[in-house]
C-alpha cells in the first residue's frame, strides 16, 4: 500500500508488487476539517475490508507527503522520490517530472530507474500552486472541478502580474471589479502558472518527455495554457500526463515500499 497525505487530499493505492507491478485499487478523500490521521486510518481500513485483507496481509505500507500522520506505516519516502517513481511507472521513458502540488510546483530531473538527479521548486508563497487556484476558484464561486472547463471558454485572458499569492489575489479582486469575465480570469491564472512552470523546467535544463503529476495535472485549462506558453516561448518540450497522475505520489510510495520489502527479505535470507 502507498498513502500520500497532502494538505487537502489523501490518496491511497493498493498494488501487486512484482517485476510488472499492477495497480489494484485507488482511493482519495478530501480532508476538509477532519483529523488527517483518522481519515488516513479509515481509508486503510476501507481498502483492507474491500479485499477481505487483514493489515498483516499487506507486505509494506509506505507513506509520503505528511507521513507522520499515518500511524501504521512501515516506512516513509520523500515526495520528490515518490513522484519520480510514480511518473516512471506511468511512462518508463520519463526524463523529467513536474509535480503540480497544492503548496508548490517541483520540477524533478530523474534517471531511467526513477532516481532523483536534480530539482527546482517554487516557494510556498508563489501564486503557482494548486492551493492558490482553489482559493481563487472559491472566491469566484467555482468548485475546483469546474475550473479547467471554464478556462477553455476564455476569449481574452488577463494575466495576473503578482508573483506572490497575496498580490495575485489582489489582482484578481481588481479584475472582478473591472468586469473581467470569470473564464478570462481563470485562463489568465493558468497562463501565469504555465509561464512559471516553463521557467522552472528551463532553469533545471529539463529533458523530454516531461511528465506532469499531482492534482493540477488533469486540469484541462492548465494543460491548454501550458501548451500555448510552450509554443509562444518556442520551447520544444514534450509534455505528457496520465489519468492517474493525482496518485503518482501514492503509487511511487507503494513501489518503493515493495522494493524495500524485497531487499529486506533478501537480506534476511542471506543472514539465515
Amino acid at each position: 500500500m502507498g498513502i500520500d497525505v497532502g494538505s487537502n487530499f489523501i490518496k491511497l493505492v493498493l498494488m501487486d508488487y512484482s517485476d510488472h507491478p499492477e495497480l489494484l485499487d485507488k482511493q482519495t478523500e478530501k480532508i476538509r476539517k477532519r483529523n488527517p490521521t483518522q481519515v488516513a486510518d479509515e481509508m486503510i481500513n476501507v481498502m483492507l475490508k474491500k479485499f477481505n485483507f487483514k493489515y498483516e496481509d499487506i507486505a509494506y505500507l509506505a507513506s509520503t507527503g505528511e507521513g507522520d500522520l499515518v500511524k501504521r506505516k512501515r516506512g516513509h519516502f520523500y515526495g520528490m522520490t515518490t513522484h519520480a517513481k510514480g511518473a516512471n511507472y506511468f511512462f518508463p521513458d520519463a526524463k523529467t517530472v513536474v509535480d503540480l502540488g497544492a503548496l508548490y510546483v517541483r520540477a524533478i530531473k530523474i534517471s531511467s530507474d526513477a532516481r532523483v538527479l536534480d530539482y527546482k521548486m517554487t516557494g510556498q508563497c508563489a501564486s503557482g500552486s494548486g492551493q492558490f487556484v482553489e482559493n481563487i476558484s472559491r472566491y469566484l464561486g467555482l468548485s475546483i472541478e469546474e475550473v479547467g472547463d471554464i478556462s477553455l471558454q476564455a476569449t481574452n485572458p488577463e494575466v495576473s502580474s503578482g508573483i506572490c499569492a497575496v498580490l495575485a489575489e489582489t489582482d484578481v479582486i481588481n479584475m472582478v471589479s473591472r468586469g473581467i469575465t470569470t473564464p478570462n480570469i481563470i485562463k489568465g491564472i493558468h497562463l501565469s502558472i504555465a509561464n512559471r512552470i516553463i521557467k522552472l523546467m528551463s532553469s533545471l535544463k529539463s529533458e523530454s518527455p516531461i511528465i506532469l503529476t499531482g492534482g493540477m495535472a488533469l486540469n484541462k485549462g492548465m494543460l491548454q495554457a501550458l501548451e500555448e506558453q510552450l509554443k509562444e516561448t518556442g520551447k520544444k518540450f514534450i509534455v505528457k500526463t496520465h489519468p492517474d497522475a493525482g496518485y503518482a505520489g501514492a503509487i511511487g510510495a507503494a513501489l518503493w515500499g515493495g522494493f524495500r520489502h524485497v531487499k529486506l527479505l533478501s537480506k534476511e535470507k542471506m543472514m539465515a
